[in-house]
């Protein structure tokens, strides 16, 4: 939890956040993916000051567990001093422990935040589902918290002014807009009607812009001129040299003995590696989240 500190921006765990939402749609499926359909309300997780501390954040509990599909999961939350926003006793189940930072007894909006990325980790503890390393396990649960549909509470979070700055989670918030978006992008869904802080708008606008760029990278048809251009020049060498492509391109070319020049490419819903031949224009169907991909290899 930033508290009035430096808020780091960009996108330094964009590696790490695909590959988070690669994992999820191989360890769970499209078909369950699709259950999340429909973001946590608002209303929902909505907090008052004139609510009951513990009965409300027990309240708040119960519907997030709800939102991930956990129901034979009891969450019990209390609060206490602590450097970071919350933590979970990730035990044997049915009852979890959940700790929140006392500054959340003052800052009652959100609870709700908070307690999403925490009840993301017993989501992910249930599935078996984990990265090594806390970064990258806490980075995993953000981005699923965030593409199941109640990650954008944590970019809601994000507060800054002149005076003071807020942040939950791990992920900057540039990072948790490009995961709503990509979100968006499948399920038609605008998480911005929600927002309340203006610079989770602003995330959002920037994370947008990113996620649609992966929709227009080569050798999909919608890439622009410059793209079009540099992987041309890439498949002419690839053919009659079999130069590997520059690092950094998204895409590289292969051939199994005689056979014929194949492309592989990341799939820009889910990230699956993609290989198909190259012999101009190719639909192509991910296996893993089954996006149909326009092609022009």
């Amino acid at each position: 939890m930033a508290d009035d500190g430096p808020v780091e921006h960009g996108f330094p765990h964009l590696e790490t956040v695909r590959a988070s939402v690669t994992a999820l749609y191989r360890r769970v499926s499209w078909d369950t993916v699709r259950t999340f359909g429909v973001s946590v309300a608002p209303a929902d997780v909505a907090f008052s000051d004139a609510d009951d501390l513990h009965l409300g954040a027990q309240r708040v509990a119960g519907e997030l567990v709800r939102h991930y599909r956990l129901p034979d999961a009891r969450m019990v939350v209390g609060f206490r001093a602590m450097t970071h926003a919350a933590d979970v006793e990730l035990a044997a189940g049915p009852e979890y422990f959940v700790e929140l930072n006392d500054r959340f007894r003052t800052h009652r909006r959100d609870i709700g935040a908070a307690l999403a990325h925490e009840v993301a980790h017993v989501y992910l503890h249930r599935l078996g589902l984990s990265f090594p390393g806390t970064r990258d396990n806490e980075i995993l649960t953000d981005t699923v918290a965030a593409y199941l549909g109640a990650g954008w509470l944590l970019l809601d979070a994000f507060r800054q002014d002149a005076a003071s700055s807020q942040k939950l989670g791990y992920l900057t918030p540039e990072e948790f807009g490009y995961v709503l978006a990509k979100r968006a992008l499948v399920f038609g869904e605008d998480p911005s009607v929600w927002f309340t802080s203006p610079q989770a708008y602003t995330a959002y606008g920037v994370g947008m812009e990113r996620a649609r760029q992966d929709e227009r990278r080569p050798p999909l048809t919608a890439a622009g001129w410059a793209g079009r251009r540099r992987y041309a020049r890439d498949r002419r060498h690839a053919l009659e040299r079999g130069t590997p492509v520059a690092p950094g391109a998204g895409y590289d070319f292969s051939r199994e003995g005689a056979g014929p020049l194949r492309v592989s490419f990341p799939c820009p819903t889910c990230g699956q590696r993609i290989r198909v031949p190259v012999r101009g224009r190719v639909r192509a169907r991910c296996g893993l989240c089954r996006t149909v991909l326009e092609c022009d290899t």
